[in-house]
């Protein structure tokens, strides 16, 4: 089997298969990679442990901090403790929570579908106050991105300083044209 007819049957398998973990398996959210295919986790009840990717997945899908999975246990593991069958997305843990099998420890973080929908609002009301205040919103940068890798400057010239410029130039002028 080539590398791509391998690499199409895992995306297949990963994103149209809809899994429930099993009695010994856990369902499990990434909180960081540690490299060498191995990632930190954090179950529903707050303990910490590192699993393993199988070689199935490795070079042919990604997960990322934040994402969720459902491991096997390892019995042997010392510190590597469980290894990824499944990997969860959008769809998978919202079937999950339908047939309510989601863990209650991660009940409390909003759905993203709840997050774009709040949002979603937040900008509604903001579009209407910014109608209400007129054309003087076109200088409102809060919708721009920030970049947090940089140190934030603000610039700020009063009026007072221009002013004084532009006195101190008429000034000058009026000197140089009089006879």
């Amino acid at each position: 089997m080539s590398q791509a007819t391998k690499r199409k049957h895992v995306v297949k398998e990963v994103l149209g298969d809809f899994v429930t973990p099993a009695e010994n398996q856990q369902i499990v959210k990434v909180i960081g990679s540690r490299g060498n295919n191995l990632h930190e986790t954090v179950t529903a009840r707050g303990e910490t442990f590192l699993v393993s990717m199988p070689t199935k997945f490795r070079k042919n899908i990604w997960i990322k901090r934040g994402d969720y999975v459902i491991v096997d246990p390892i019995e042997e593991g010392e510190k590597v403790k469980a290894e990824i069958s499944a990997i969860l997305y959008k769809d998978h843990i919202q079937h999950l929570q339908k047939l309510q099998l989601w863990p209650e420890g991660f009940q409390e973080e909003p759905s993203s579908q709840e997050k774009t929908d709040r949002e979603q609002e937040k900008g509604d009301e903001r579009e209407e106050k910014d109608e209400e205040e007129g054309s003087g919103s076109e200088d409102d940068d809060s919708d721009l991105f920030v970049n947090t890798n940089r140190s934030n400057y603000h610039y700020s010239e009063s009026e007072e300083e221009e002013s004084e410029d532009e006195d101190e130039e008429d000034e000058g002028e009026r000197t140089e044209n009089s006879p």
